[in-house]
């Protein structure tokens, strides 16, 4: 099962750094959007694999559809 999260940008000196708004643990850096967006695809999928492993409860997507 996939889940939509909200992704964040802000604009910062060395280029952009993003959050999953439903998930604020998850944030990172690049030097362009589009390096920023895969970063926290990666890091998403590496916080999945790191919660199964820990049985912790993945935090559900899509807090701002529909709103």
């Amino acid at each position: 099962m996939f889940s939509t999260y909200t992704a964040k940008y802000i604009k910062i000196k060395s280029g952009y750094m993003g959050q999953l708004v439903e998930w604020p643990e998850i944030i990172t850096e690049g030097r362009n959007l589009e390096e920023c967006r895969e970063e926290l695809k990666d890091v998403s999928q590496e916080m999945i694999l790191a919660y199964r492993q820990q049985g912790k409860e993945i935090p559900a997507g899509g807090s701002l559809l529909g709103k």
